[in-house]
This record gives structure tokens, sequence and C-alpha cells, in this order.
């Protein structure tokens, strides 16, 4: 289906909008510029407004008709904190901080989206356009849910988009079941005796028990874990002794790591299995081990219903350009929270090649402009087709 006019007319605005929201990125829970300008437009536009639901989110209301079903959009707004390297000439203006996972679009998307809506009215129900802080890490979604998102804002269904370098702007992948991994972290100290580098035997050594943990933590996955499930589990901190005291063996090594899995049966298994493993290192070695696992995000899963109509929107825009196969990341976000409150779907969007590699989370990433209609069109679509007259 062409793109509509108004969506074409509305681009310039758009744009200029993108661009002033990634000159100026803010972390999670600290997104004050970013909701502003949100809920003013909103407000422009004779859309309810919330505020103040995970600090800094958005809700905007709009209710039209009598229709009694009520769906539920999401964009993220945060940025994160690093540099953006790429010159632009809407590049960050904030030292240490930019938009380098594209919510400053998604951002965008959702606006152009209720403008749109707000102007056609033609659907008859109830839409949220849920503008949520702090998704990377901090639990902007989970603070939500805690503050009453959906006690406030029945959903009956919930939908969130991400773009996707790789894919043609004009392509989008819509999948039911798993498409992000749950993304939890564990930690783990080793506590021995210290003792003089030379004397060993006079001590208990935390390091070559951190070293055997570390070369038998992956027979976790490979040979603990059933090889049809997928799981990750990575160290990824370290920290030990004093590089200007290379005589002292240290009483304490601190290893971290992140855990990653798409069903709660596999979650579980590594929670048992890596905590199992460190204790079971320490009593090989005779030393004590402290043990946490802090699950942090669940994964995403696809509800079939949801999907269904999610794919009748999106086959709608894109026609044939739309996949039913897609590999699932193993990067995890917190749409999850939301997925869990009412039946939800996550579809990825095409941001064009990953120009001279750079992904998600590259100091060179750039949401691509080109992707903003075909977002809008695809939110549009979604909301007249399933709140239709």
């Amino acid at each position: 289906m062409p793109i509509s006019e108004r969506i074409i007319n509305d681009l310039p605005f758009l744009t200029a909008l993108r661009h002033n929201l990634h000159a100026h990125p803010e972390l999670g829970f600290e997104e004050e510029r970013t909701s502003d300008i949100v809920a003013e437009l909103l407000e422009e536009l004779g859309i309810e407004v919330h505020r103040g639901l995970g600090k800094t989110g958005v809700v905007g209301k709009l209710q039209i008709g009598n229709g009694t079903r009520t769906i539920g959009l999401r964009a993220d707004m945060d940025a994160l904190a690093m540099p953006e390297m790429a010159n632009r000439p809407y590049k960050s203006t904030v030292s240490g901080k930019m938009h380098a996972c594209g919510h400053d679009g998604h951002t965008t998307m959702l606006i152009g989206a209720a403008r749109h809506l707000a102007a056609t009215r033609n659907f008859s129900g109830t839409v949220h356009f849920i503008f949520q802080p702090a998704e990377e890490g901090r639990g902007g979604a989970k603070r939500m849910v805690e503050d009453g998102l959906f006690n406030l804002f029945r959903c009956d269904a919930v939908y969130g988009l991400h773009n996707m370098p790789g894919l043609d702007v004009d392509e989008m992948a819509v999948v039911e079941g798993p498409q992000l991994a749950s993304s939890d972290s564990w930690c783990i100290t080793f506590r021995g005796t210290g003792t003089h580098g030379a004397k060993p035997h006079l001590g208990k050594d935390p390091i070559t028990a951190a070293a055997t943990f570390l070369s038998s933590l992956q027979t976790i996955v490979g040979r603990v874990v059933d090889p049809l499930q997928p799981a990750v589990v990575s160290a990824c901190s370290l920290r030990a002794g004093d590089p200007k005291a290379l005589n002292v063996i240290p009483d304490t090594v601190d290893i971290g790591g992140t855990a990653r899995a798409y069903t709660p049966q596999v979650r579980d298994q590594l929670e048992e299995e890596i905590g199992r493993l460190a204790r079971g290192t320490a009593a090989m070695y005779g030393i004590a081990v402290d043990y946490a696992f802090e699950r942090r995000i669940p994964p995403v899963v696809n509800d079939p219903d949801a999907t269904a109509r999610a794919l009748k929107a999106a086959q709608t825009v894109f026609g044939s350009k739309v996949r039913t196969r897609f590999p699932p990341s193993t990067a995890g976000d917190d749409f999850a929270f939301f997925g869990q409150q009412a039946p939800g779907c996550y579809v990825w969007l095409g941001n064009g090649p990953a120009i001279a590699g750079a992904l998600h989370h590259n100091t060179s990433y750039d949401f691509s402009d080109d992707a903003i209609a075909s977002g809008v069109a695809f939110w549009t679509t979604l909301v007249e087709q399933e709140l239709g007259e």
C-alpha cells in the first residue's frame, strides 16, 4: 500500500523532530526535555496526556467513537552513555551521551502516528501512546507497570517496534514466539586466603579457583542445557589483585556476567547451574564463595493473536516485504514487562544497511530518516485495522 499523502507531507516536521531529539540525548529517567516535547506535541493534538509514570514516562490517550477495544503502542525515549563519533549536522550536543539505538526515531514515529490518527480519526476505540523512559537497562518498563500503567490505561493488546539495521527501510519482520532473550546478571566472589606469591601453600588461592570456574563456565550451555534450547552465559567482569603488587595472592576474586534465555525453564536452569558450578569450584579448592543472580528482564515472547493482528497491518503496508521468519535476538528489551500484562507483539522495522558496521550501540550508528514514513504507516494501519468501525 502506498504511504498516505498526509504522512508524506508530515515528513519534514517529523525529520526535524528526530534530529532535535538526536542532538539532545538523555539517559534513562533523565528524559525531562524529551518528555516535555512529547507531552506538548500530544496536547496540541487534543490528546489526553498523563505524566509521571516511571518518573519521566508519558502516556497519551486518544478515544474515538464508542468502540470498546483498547490497545497500547510503545516507544522508548532514552539514549546511551557513550560518545557519538560520526560527524553529522544533528550530532549529539551532550558529551558522552548519544542515541545509539534509534530511540529518537521510535519516539518520532509514534508522534507521527498520533498526529495522523488525531487528524483522521478513522477508528473506533481507544489507543494509548506509551512513551517509555529508561529502556537501556535501567528498568523503565517495570517502573511504569509498578506505577500503575495498566491499571490506569487498560490494554487488550500492546505493541512495540524496534528498528533493525540490515533490513530495508520498506521491510518489516513480524514473527510469533520468542523475539528477545531474558537479560539477567550474575556476580560471584571467591574468598580465599591471601599470601605471598612465592608461598602459595600458605594460603588458599582464589585466582586459581576463578580460572577453573571460567574455563568450565561454557559447559553449562555446551553440556547441561538442551542443545535445542538457545542460551548464553558470558563472564564480562573480572577483578583480582593489584598490578602493582605482583607478588601478592589476593584474598578475593570478583567475577560478573550476563545470562540469556528464551524460556522460563532455561532461565531457571542458568541461575541454578552457574551457582552449582561456583559452589563446586569453591569446594574443590577449599575456599568460600558468594553468589548472586539478578533477574532483570524477562524474554520478549510474541503472543499468537497479537502477532496475527500486527502481521495483517504489516502486510497491508509492506506487502511481500514482510518477513515471518527472522532469528530472535539475544539482546533484551524490557517491553517484556508490558507483554506480561497484556497480549503483546514486538516487530522489527528495517533501518537500511549498517553503514561501516554501524549497528545498535555503535558510536557511528544513526536511525534512518527514510524509515520514518513506513513506521508511521505501520502504526496507523495497525490502529485503524484493529479498532476498525
